[in-house]
């Protein structure tokens, strides 16, 4: 059992009504999120990532902080994340093995190699993949938490939308349902500055993506997204309002995405001198780790064995997965109809 920093008269108290086993586990996260995305980053580098590499680089505590917010496993609430929250996911249960999997489209992957990075589902976990990040998952998240709603069950949806789509159809008028029907339903909008290449001022005439949700009747609030623990306690007051009955909550979280669209972009439309900031200034990792130690929440000591564990679990899901095979050809149609025919191996000769 790991030691516990000894509090002194000046300590402040515990947030958010958390333990610091708790505090210590939401640092694990942030940790792991980082690493199994540096680690996916050195398996593109060697063309082993099949497709595009999305990363959440200066974005994870965003992430993080929400999803643990909800009620997690088996009939817990459900969160619809984007390309930037492998974090959440991994909140939520994913498995490192499960993503690097995923990500090289292996045979043994989830979607058995049909599907790429993070588009799949563990319901019984509490994620569903995203069909699109251009605001698609809000009508099918809305349709989810109406269906809690209907059948009394006390469970919450949770669905993640960018600055970008916002700024989409489908996003206003499947708001506006999910207001009206008043779901159970908490949106994170990330304004993370870029939509692809578009700068915020580009696209929209509010100050704030929490201005746009008055017009429908919704509350709303901006939080620090690179402050891990403001983003879970504005988080939980939201769920436990939409648990109680009370419909839609919106949070905006003010963060930075300090990749590129996608491993690819090489970023030359972002000032170098912003990114340097971000990365300098407000990180959402040191940010946490100063705030434990100087709190006295969490000793260094602590914190670096965390590090070392993920490192080694990270080590041992690249190394059990890595040389795996891809999936057949003929394995295409499998689980993909109700009673799929049989595919000869040579099926592509007789088309």
């Amino acid at each position: 059992m790991p030691s516990r920093a000894a509090p002194t008269s000046q300590s402040p108290p515990l947030p958010a009504g958390l333990a610091r086993e708790q505090l210590l586990e939401i640092y694990r996260f942030l940790r792991l999120t980082r690493t199994l995305e540096e680690r996916l980053t050195a398996l593109y580098r060697q063309s082993k990532v099949i497709g595009g590499l999305f990363r959440s680089l200066g974005q994870e505590g965003e992430s993080v902080g929400s999803a643990y917010a909800l009620n997690r496993g088996k009939n817990g609430d459900i969160l619809s994340p984007l390309i930037r929250n492998l974090g959440s996911m991994l909140v939520m249960g994913a498995e490192p093995i499960a993503i690097l999997r995923q990500y090289m489209a292996k045979a043994e992957s989830p979607t058995r190699g049909r599907e790429l990075n993070v588009h799949f589902n563990d319901l019984e976990r509490g994620y569903l993949g995203q069909i699109s990040h251009l605001g698609d998952m809000v009508p099918v998240m809305a349709g989810i938490a109406l269906t809690f709603r209907l059948r009394g069950e006390p469970r919450v949806g949770l669905v993640y939308v960018g600055d970008g789509a916002t700024s989409t159809g489908t996003f206003h008028e499947r708001l506006n349902f999910a207001a009206v029907q008043k779901v159970p339903l908490v949106m994170i909008a990330e304004y993370n500055r870029w939509a692809y290449s578009t700068p915020p001022e580009k696209q929209f005439a509010v100050k704030n993506l929490a201005d746009k949700a008055p017009g429908y009747g919704i509350p709303a609030v901006t939080v620090d997204g690179n402050d891990v623990l403001a983003v879970y306690e504005a988080t939980r007051f939201a769920v436990e309002r939409a648990r109680r009955g009370h419909g839609v909550h919106f949070i905006e979280v003010k963060t930075y995405r300090r990749k590129g669209h996608a491993e690819h972009d090489d970023q030359h439309y972002v000032p170098r001198e912003e990114l340097d900031w971000w990365a300098r200034e407000n990180d959402p990792i040191e940010r946490y780790t100063r705030q434990l130690v100087q709190s006295e929440w969490a000793e260094e000591r602590q914190l670096k064995e965390i590090d070392e564990r993920v490192r080694v679990e990270i080590d041992a899901a690249t190394d059990a997965c890595v040389d795996e095979p891809l999936p057949l050809g003929d394995s295409a149609l499998a689980a993909v109809y109700a009673d799929p025919p049989a595919a000869p191996r040579n099926w592509y000769r007789s088309l």
